[in-house]
């Protein structure tokens, strides 16, 4: 049997890819805070993948425009990649925020915030990958939750400590900033959960 309006079953293929370079940059953030050498080309190579990450989501974009039928809601694939690409960003911001502000060491705060984004970015890839069957995906999910609330304790408490200990305050924009955006990397991640949720609530 023919059919007359094709179904772009490559979607899948590029979410996947696109959460393989999330991961791939968040191990490349949690690798430079722990080993905290070669700024510049740990940076660089976070960047490139900053760069691939765009370049998924302009295929999934431009499959988008060609598609007749999509794997599910165009608003919710649009919404999704966006959420990804808004990690990547903000992984690459928090690595480029370590040279710019010429910060001498991470703190230990600095370096659980990047563990508990690569753990995110694990659990997200594994959804993504199980997002076609709709099988068995609720537990990423929920793990990717649980992630977020105990960094969200983790910022409050290290953004608290840090107006307690009586630091320059230069050093204290610099450690608010890059808690903010490491913050944002991994809120990011949750909503992009949140939109992996609601694609299966509507299968």
């Amino acid at each position: 049997m023919v059919r007359l309006i094709p179904r772009d079953e490559k979607f899948y293929d590029l979410f996947v890819e696109d959460g393989q370079n999330l991961l791939a940059a968040a191990r490349k953030l949690e690798e430079l805070v722990t080993f905290y050498d070669r700024l510049g080309e740990r940076i660089a190579e976070i960047q490139v993948l900053e760069k691939h990450g765009d370049q998924i989501d302009a295929e999934v974009m431009a499959r988008l425009e060609r598609s007749f039928t999509t794997p599910f809601d165009r608003e919710d694939i649009h919404e999704l990649v966006n959420f990804l690409d808004d990690v990547v960003d903000n992984i690459q911001a928090a690595a480029e925020t370590f040279e710019i502000y010429g910060i001498e060491r991470p703190t230990d705060e600095t370096r659980e915030m990047a563990s508990i984004l690569t753990g995110q970015a694990s659990q997200l890839l594994e959804g993504l990958r199980k997002l076609e069957s709709g099988k068995d995906v609720a537990p990423h999910l929920a793990t990717v939750h649980e992630l977020e609330h105990k960094a969200d304790q983790l910022s409050r408490s290290a953004i608290g400590r840090l107006f307690k200990n009586g630091l320059d305050p230069l050093e204290v924009i610099k450690f608010r900033d890059l808690y903010s955006t490491l913050e944002e990397a991994i809120d990011a991640a949750e909503d992009a959960a949140e939109v992996i949720e609601r694609i299966l609530a509507k299968a």
